[in-house]
């Protein structure tokens, strides 16, 4: 017994617990037994029950969906700067009457110096058994038409970029708040033991609102989008000094290993020690199966041909989606890809599309056709959309158009939804959603939806209130599922 103030202490483990001591006894079970009931799996349970108070359960094995999904994987072809959709797939003949008319609004334009109408600058097609109209400009997506899904009617919070950057990606115009790819591997862990559940790969020079776009937000740092890029250092620092032998890393990672849970199990509600467990597990095999994603060399001369891999201005963006493709394959969960410049035509519309549909048409078509031929594209998602679209009048005086959050166009492919269809309808002159209009909370439900995750029930308990990508609303859009 030890003498203290010439009294007798109290045996150490005799002493009443402090209240935070008691917190984090009773709590780590009970928060493991919830969170399998939340995500429905009896393997995470009998995991989490068999580990034992401070034990790590890895955040992204594989737990099972809701219901039966209709799409095993997303690939996000997000076009950051704001698309417009009247220009490219949803012509208004209004705009022609219109041209150079000042019509009465309450617009509210980002930049000023709004102008009159302004008709499309480009022709379009009507193309597939469909008869999608399709501008010119687009060429190779006019081929594979028949398998989008027209969403005409969206609309968004914000009119400004980053902000409506977030709302698109996180369901908050505010940054901070997970992102859709952070939620879908939450809610399904991965496939892959050997590959990240999210993979970004983003634009050279940055994307509007930073790596926050892709960020875990509250959610287990192990869920947040893992940066990919084309090539063949796909990701940086990955492989290991060339002084170091494989078995000398795997004896640094085993002890890492120990120690790691070894101060999990002391500090049980320490959560992030999970994420960082198991990222050191996942970047060992990384080494090896990321290093054999990328080696698009692999491919036949056709198959880089149909991405456009042949031509410079398609190059780079078609490296991504093909890349995109071997990852679906290897159980990847949730890809995004951003090509490397915006569609935020302020000045110059015609010349700025023109530009960017050089650079993703081909790729897009590809990806889509590729899928299709490969059996892929039934179970994988494919989403093409930006921020928001471009207003229908024009801007400075070379004929741009402002940034437009009130209607705008998405459209989704594969992965369970109706191929040919089109859902809603902007205003005659494409400003307004004015018949079945879709939220960004409505778009998220849908995605959740089809991967077999509820967007009610996939909530996570942060700062006393139960969070969800679709936030307080959001529905899904029912008649675009098959």
């Amino acid at each position: 017994m030890a003498l203290c103030n010439n009294r007798l202490a109290p045996p150490a483990d005799s002493r009443p617990l402090t209240r935070r001591e008691m917190l984090q006894r009773s709590g780590t079970g009970f928060g493991l037994l919830a969170l399998a009931g939340l995500l429905g799996t009896d393997k995470l349970a009998a995991a989490a029950s068999a580990a034992g108070p401070g034990k790590f359960v890895n955040p992204l094995a594989p737990k099972p969906p809701h219901f039966a999904p209709k799409a095993r994987s997303v690939i996000w072809l997000f076009q950051e700067g704001g698309p417009s959709g009247f220009d490219l797939f949803d012509p208004k003949p209004a705009l022609e009457r219109y041209h150079g008319k000042r019509l009465a609004t309450s617009v509210e334009p980002f930049f000023g110096n709004l102008g009159p109408i302004m008709r499309t600058p480009f022709a379009f097609k009507r193309h597939g058994q469909t008869g999608t109209s399709v501008a010119d400009i687009m060429p190779h997506t006019a081929k594979v038409v028949d398998e989008l899904c027209l969403i005409k009617a969206c609309h968004a919070d914000s009119n400004s970029h980053a902000p409506a950057m977030y709302q698109m990606n996180t369901g908050f115009t505010r940054p901070g708040f997970p992102s859709a790819g952070a939620w879908a591997s939450y809610g399904l862990g991965s496939e892959s033991q050997d590959l990240p559940a999210f993979v970004v790969m983003p634009k050279v020079d940055g994307t509007k609102g930073g790596v926050l776009n892709w960020g875990a937000g509250f959610l287990p740092g192990a869920n947040q989008g893992t940066l990919f890029r084309a090539g063949n250092n796909p990701i940086l620092n990955l492989r290991r000094p060339a002084d170091v032998s494989d078995a000398q890393q795997r004896r640094q990672l085993d002890l890492l290993r120990e120690l790691n849970e070894s101060h999990f199990a002391r500090n049980p509600a320490e959560r992030d020690l999970e994420a960082r467990i198991a990222s050191y597990e996942l970047a060992y095999n990384m080494q090896f199966a990321a290093s054999d994603a990328v080696k698009l060399s692999e491919e036949s001369a056709e198959t880089k041909s149909l991405y456009g891999l042949d031509q410079e201005r398609s190059r780079d963006y078609g490296s991504k989606l093909l890349l995109a493709r071997r990852l679906v394959e290897r159980g990847v969960r949730f890809i995004q890809a951003y090509p490397n410049d915006q569609w935020d035509a302020h000045g110059d519309l015609k010349g700025n599309h023109t530009k960017l549909c050089g650079m993703t048409d081909q790729p897009v078509a590809g990806l889509l056709a590729d899928l299709k031929r490969r059996g892929l594209l039934e179970t994988t998602l494919v989403i093409w959309g930006g921020e928001f679209g471009r207003l229908p009048q024009s801007q400075g005086t070379n004929g741009g158009r402002d940034h437009n959050p009130d209607g705008f166009l998405m459209w989704m492919a594969g992965g369970g939804v109706r191929p040919g269809y089109h859902h809603g309808e902007t205003d005659e002159i494409g400003h307004r959603a004015v018949a079945d209009a879709v939220s960004v909370p409505d778009v998220h439900a849908t995605i959740l939806h089809l991967l077999g995750l509820d967007h009610q029930r996939l909530t996570y308990l942060h700062n006393g209130r139960q969070f969800r990508l679709t936030d307080v609303s959001g529905q899904v859009i029912q008649r675009i599922v098959a």
